[in-house]
């Protein structure tokens, strides 16, 4: 790759991001939007080393031994290509955060208060598997006037260098430094270590990956980490529920694309409606490839409809993140109890309520304590672009200093400006 350094240079490599960041940061938005344009461009029309590079890592990841989920998170195609060209259309769409006023107000004495939207800095992100996040951060970094320095896993590196090198004579072609987008194409493990204590040089890390990685990054990192991206998502079905919606919906969230954060892992269903709607749900899911892990009530309904792909759920079917056609069921009495398992088993990601009750709607919107609470609709809408942010640099599930999607605003902080005539403190 043309800007990849090696390891013993990973200091040099931060240093050159600090500047492009001075570069990028006072660069004009249109500027900044060519540079968009042209990735988008290149992903559209001349995608054939992205998508070769991307058959290589496939086809050594299937043959290692891959799992169905991770190998689809790999996988590009044309089609996905543009889908991410289309993203990028989007950011540029959106207006420029920067130099944003917040709010303004004059004191007493005189002095006027300016608090105005800047760019982070310097943003790293790990990450695995998903050759799209190296656009998704990429993109929405240059936007924001954050330079990025990204490490994915092993198994896309062949496909992230091809998607850099892409970005880098974008980047040129617009007149800004390639070293606004960096990528460590050694893939030294001991690398991560060296890049958590850059503490110096990275602004904010961004984890993207398994619950083991985002462990070891928050509990080693020397600079500020935004964690998140582990969704344990639940759909509560209520007794005044509409199961007809109910039916569509939960069968959305769970299969429209099984693999990903935001796909629906347990069903909570009020007891009243269980038994009708339990057997044509279960009709729905296992005629699309879902295996059910159902407790001991729902077990009872579903083992006199004589179906495969039903068997009794272990206590840690609760409160997992399955990223596969499977979904746990589970019957519950009432509201509370939903809202009690949530709470218990949740991870603070997406979960959903289905009722036509408005009072049991908004507790449910009001006590769940997740990043995105949903009324009577799928949980598969948590994504940074169908909330309109065109992309997400990743989910956070914290609450310091963003929730939920991230896209520009939450790649910017502040900084106040005070203008005077001559003022002096008491």
């Amino acid at each position: 790759m043309s800007n990849g350094l090696p390891k013993l240079d990973l200091t040099t490599m931060a240093i050159s991001s600090q500047g492009a960041f001075r570069s990028l940061s006072k660069s004009p938005s249109s500027i900044r939007n060519q540079a968009l344009t042209n990735i988008a461009q290149m992903l559209r029309y001349q995608n054939d080393e992205v998508l070769e590079a991307n058959r290589k890592d496939y086809t050594i990841a299937k043959d290692t031994g891959m799992n169905d989920a991770m190998l689809d998170r790999l996988l590009l195609t044309p089609e996905r290509l543009q889908a991410m060209a289309n993203d990028i259309i989007n950011i540029c769409a959106l207006e420029d955060p920067l130099g944003e006023t917040i709010e303004t107000y004059t004191m007493d004495n005189g002095l006027a208060l300016e608090k105005l939207r800047v760019p982070l800095g310097v943003i790293a992100s790990i990450y695995e598997s998903r050759p799209n996040v190296t656009v998704d951060i990429s993109a929405l970094c240059l936007k924001s006037g954050n330079t990025c320095l990204l490490r994915g896993g092993s198994e896309s590196i062949n496909s992230n260098i091809a998607l850099v090198e892409l970005i880098h004579r974008s980047l040129s072609d617009a007149g800004l430094p390639m070293e606004c987008v960096q990528y460590l194409d050694d893939p030294d493990r001991n690398l991560i270590t060296q890049l958590l204590a850059m503490k110096q040089y990275i602004n904010l890390l961004i984890p993207r990956g398994g619950e083991a990685l985002i462990r070891f990054v928050s509990e080693n990192a020397s600079m500020p980490v935004v964690t998140g991206g582990i969704g344990v998502c639940h759909t509560f079905v209520d007794m005044s529920a509409d199961l007809k919606m109910a039916r569509s919906i939960i069968l959305n969230a769970k299969v429209q694309r099984p693999t990903v954060c935001n796909a629906l892992d347990t069903i909570l269903i009020h007891r009243k409606v269980a038994n009708e709607l339990l057997p044509p749900l279960s009709h729905d899911l296992i005629d699309a490839g879902v295996e059910l892990h159902c407790d001991s009530t729902s077990f009872e309904i579903l083992s006199q409809t004589n179906q495969n792909k039903i068997i009794e759920a272990t206590e840690d079917d609760w409160g997992k993140e399955f990223l596969s056609l499977i979904a746990a069921v589970k019957i519950v009495d009432s509201l509370d109890a939903a809202l009690d398992h949530i709470s218990n088993y949740g991870s603070g990601h997406s979960d959903a309520i289905i009722t036509e009750d408005g009072n049991s709607g908004t507790r449910f919107l009001n006590e769940v304590d997740s990043c995105a609470v949903y009324l009577n609709a799928s949980t598969r809408f948590t994504d940074g672009a169908q909330f309109g942010m065109g992309a997400e640099v990743g989910i956070s599930t914290q609450k310091f200093h963003a929730r939920g999607p991230m896209g520009l605003k939450e790649l910017t902080s502040y900084k106040w400006i005070a203008r005077g005539t001559g003022q002096i403190r008491d």
